[in-house]
């Protein structure tokens, strides 16, 4: 037998073994994730229901879904443990605290403010741009009432 012939089950076995040893690392960071788990952590089962740790068993985990609610779960329906911040977040809607106080405007007075306060010699140069349209300036109070009619009317009924 020649190298030739050998080659695509060498790369059909290396292939493999690639794949089957991300599976064992991921397998084993769950089980190192569920094994940290401690009573009063909050968790998120891999149904998406969101719970906190109450007893810990060889096999099984005691969740407290709500207050005075509790269900016995398989460790292997832990999806995440979750840190305290981000449970809380989730759960009780609470805000991430942040140290920078960023300020967004509602509408965009402020940022023209800022520029017309610097007074830079370009903008003051600059002519003002019209923005109307030349047919209301001269129309004025007639506005809407072409053919005797106001805004949104129509002839059909």
């Amino acid at each position: 037998m020649s190298i030739v012939t050998l080659l695509p089950f060498i790369v059909l076995i290396g292939a493999m073994f690639l794949m089957t040893r991300s599976a064992k690392k991921k397998q084993q960071a769950a089980a190192q994730m569920r094994n940290e788990m401690q009573p009063g952590t909050g968790v998120r089962t891999i149904g998406g229901m969101y719970a906190t740790v109450k007893e810990i068993g060889d096999e099984t985990v005691l969740l407290e879904v709500a207050p005075g609610v509790h269900a016995v779960y398989a460790k292997n329906a832990i999806g995440a443990v979750l840190d305290d911040a981000e449970y809380n977040r989730i759960v009780h809607g609470d805000e991430e605290e942040s140290d920078s106080e960023t300020v967004v405007p509602d509408d965009a007075s402020s940022l023209t403010e800022v520029a017309a306060a610097e007074g830079t010699e370009k903008d003051a140069d600059a002519p003002k741009a019209d923005l109307t349209k030349k047919s209301d300036v001269a129309e004025d109070g007639t506005e809407g009432q072409k053919d005797g009619k106001a805004d949104g009317e129509t002839d059909a009924k």
